[in-house]
């Protein structure tokens, strides 16, 4: 159990201990609040127990989390995963939003890999013990295909198409405003960020990533396009679209607008995986799937369609 290190940026100053804890560790406030108070949570190297602590400018964070053991996945129907193909050595789902890939520490919603297995669903055993199967993943808040592995073979040949990027992504995204060129790739290394640990930033130190992008449609306010990942880098499309002050349409989290997310009635980023190709890890022929826009992204587009809507917007 290593003790890891934050030191005090100023957005966190006059904030409770336990608010702080869960922005910098991506924890629930409950889970924050127990380490706080187990003696955990250390500041300036003095340990401390109250969740309620005021922190200052002075202030370094020091925690110490539990490493938990391998979460296996559970057997937890979702509603509306559907299976877009199936065969002995792959399956390919349209993942709705609000449902993760496989399960983590920091997220306590429903999985992908949980799905499957409520279904009867046998999965190859390669892989880390909650993420069997995994060969690629989707954002929670990102809807679209996603392979999964039933086979070792499959596992295997996979995850080195993706490695050797021979896999083929396509997704739309609604960005706010007009990306200038309308066509163009974005090119800048991607880590993790220091303020937040579930965030992504544009970092020297990242790793590399290339988005390429095309405009599909021009909106009054916003633009629908079409993203071709080269790269596979954590919230790759939402960082690099960021990066160039274009974010996903009601993604908060990289600097979208609230009042249009609220007008849109949009909790979520504008982002889908529309396609999703590859070699067959057995036969070896290409194959590719489609998955249409689910009906929140679609009321969303049409609303920004409107020519009047943008006259609504303050």
């Amino acid at each position: 159990m290593a003790a890891q290190l934050y030191p005090l940026v100023p957005d966190f100053y006059g904030e409770r201990l336990d608010v702080v804890l869960t922005r910098i560790t991506g924890l629930t406030r409950s889970k924050a609040a127990a380490l706080i108070e187990n003696g955990s949570v250390r500041l300036d190297g003095t340990a401390v127990t109250k969740p309620s602590t005021k922190l200052n400018a002075q202030h370094v964070i020091e925690v110490e989390i539990p490493k938990p053991p391998p979460a296996e996945p559970q057997a937890t129907p979702v509603d509306g995963l559907t299976i877009l193909f199936e065969d002995d050595d792959i399956i390919v789902v349209d993942k709705p939003a609000g449902v993760a890939a496989h399960p983590s520490l920091n997220f306590e919603g429903p999985d992908v890999l949980g799905a499957l297995i409520a279904r009867g669903v046998r999965l190859t055993t390669s892989g880390p013990a909650e993420r069997k199967g995994i060969v690629h993943r989707l954002d929670v808040g990102t809807t679209g295909c996603m392979a999964v592995a039933k086979s070792e073979l499959a596992y295997t040949r996979l995850k080195n198409a993706f490695r050797e990027r021979s896999v083929t992504k396509i997704y739309h995204a609604v960005v706010q405003g007009h990306p200038d060129p309308s066509s163009g790739t974005i090119e800048a290394p991607i880590g993790r960020d220091n303020r937040h640990q579930w965030k992504m930033g544009i970092r020297d130190d990242g790793r590399f990533a290339v988005t390429h992008y095309d405009t599909i449609e021009a909106m009054a306010r916003a633009s629908l396009v079409n993203v071709h990942l080269e790269t596979g880098r954590t919230h790759q499309i939402r960082v690099h679209m960021a990066a160039i002050h274009h974010p996903c349409v009601g993604d908060e989290m990289y600097g979208a607008d609230p009042s249009l997310s609220k007008a849109l009635h949009l909790d979520r980023q504008w982002l889908h995986a529309v396609t999703l190709g590859f070699a067959h890890p057995r036969s070896g022929e290409y194959v590719e799937f489609h998955s249409n826009y689910p009906s929140d992204l679609q009321h969303a587009l049409d609303a920004l369609r409107d020519p009047f809507f943008a006259q609504t917007i303050r």
